[in-house]
C-alpha cells in the first residue's frame, strides 16, 4: 500500500453478467466508464487515460492481481527514473506462480522474447496487462492507436517510447500475477502447447507488422520488411497446409496482407510522425 492519492477507472465493454452492479454497489469509489459495445483495448484504455488526473497512469488487465507492495515499487521506481518513461513488474503465472518473463527483448522482426534475468532492468518491451506511465508521456506518445484494435499495442507503446528516448524497465522487486489470455482468448500453454484463437493471431501477426513498419528507421526496414512478409506466407502456407485449414490462411495470414494495403495511409502517416521525432535508433 501506499499513502499516496490514487484514482480507480474501469471500462467495461458491455458486459452481460452483473458486473457493473457489483462494482456501483461495492464500490462506489470507483468510476466507471460503461460501453454499450465491445470497442477492444486500444480504445477502453485511450478513453481511461483521457479520464484519469493523476500524474502517472498504471494499465492492469481485469486478469491481473497486483502484489501487496507492487504500487509502491513503481513508485519508488518512477521517482528514480531519468528520464522518467515506462515501467513494470515481473509477471508470474496465475495458477502456477512460475515466472513468466521480466519484461521481453525483441528479435530483428519484433518477436518478443522473454526476459528472465533480474538483474536486466532495462527491455524492449512490457505487455499491457500491467504498464505504468507518466500520464504526460502517454499523451506525447499519442496513447494506444485505436485502428490497432487489441494486440500488439503495447509492443507499439514500448517501441515508440524508446525510440524517443524513455526507457523501457522492470525493476526486480515485487511482481503481479496473471491469468494469460483470460481476457482475450488464447496465449495459454496448455497440454497440447499454446493455445490461441484465430483472431488473436491474426491480430498478433497484423499489429507486430504495424509496429515494424512504423518503428524500424530506414534503411534497415526495406532489408526486414520483405524477408518478415516472406517468411510469414511461407509460415501461413506450410502451416495450413499441414493442418488442412484454409480457414487459418484466409482468416490469419491473408488477412495481414489486406490489412496492410487497408490502413497503407495511416501506415505511412504513423511511421512519418515516429521516425521524425526518433532520438534513438534501438
Amino acid at each position: 500500500t501506499v499513502d499516496t492519492p490514487a484514482e480507480i477507472i474501469v471500462h467495461d465493454d458491455a458486459s452481460t453478467d452483473a458486473s457493473l452492479q457489483l462494482l456501483r454497489e461495492r464500490y462506489p469509489q470507483v468510476a466507471l466508464i460503461a460501453s454499450n459495445a465491445n470497442v477492444g483495448f486500444c480504445v477502453a484504455n485511450n478513453r481511461m487515460v483521457a479520464q484519469a488526473q493523476g500524474e502517472f497512469v498504471l494499465l492492469l488487465n481485469n486478469d491481473a492481481a497486483l502484489a501487496p507492495d507492487a504500487l509502491a515499487t513503481l513508485l519508488r521506481e518512477a521517482g528514480q527514473q531519468q528520464p522518467r518513461g515506462i515501467l513494470a513488474l515481473p509477471q508470474y503465472d496465475w495458477a502456477s506462480g512460475a515466472l513468466v518473463d521480466r519484461g521481453c527483448l525483441l528479435d530483428p522482426f519484433y518477436n518478443p522474447v522473454p526476459n528472465t534475468d533480474p538483474q536486466r532492468r532495462d527491455v524492449a518491451m512490457v505487455i499491457g496487462a500491467c504498464l505504468w506511465i507518466p500520464r504526460a508521456l502517454w499523451h506525447e506518445l499519442g496513447g494506444f492507436p485505436e485502428w490497432f484494435e487489441s494486440i500488439g499495442e503495447d509492443l507499439y507503446l514500448c517501441c515508440r517510447a524508446r525510440l524517443a528516448g524513455y526507457p523501457v524497465q522492470v525493476p526486480a522487486a515485487s511482481g503481479y500475477r496473471h491469468r494469460q489470455g483470460a481476457s482475450f482468448g488464447g496465449n495459454r500453454a496448455d497440454a497440447r502447447g499454446l493455445s490461441t484463437t484465430y483472431r488473436r493471431r491474426r491480430l498478433s501477426e497484423r499489429n507486430k507488422t504495424y509496429a515494424l513498419i512504423v518503428c524500424t528507421p530506414a534503411p534497415l526496414l526495406w532489408l526486414l520488411l520483405p524477408l518478415h512478409l516472406v517468411a510469414l506466407s511461407i509460415e501461413g502456407a506450410v502451416l495450413s497446409l499441414l493442418r488442412r485449414d484454409v480457414r487459418l490462411w484466409r482468416e490469419v495470414y491473408a488477412g495481414v496482407w489486406r490489412a496492410l494495403w487497408a490502413q497503407r495511409r495511416q501506415l505511412r502517416a504513423l511511421r512519418k510522425a515516429i521516425q521524425s521525432t526518433r532520438r534513438t535508433t534501438s
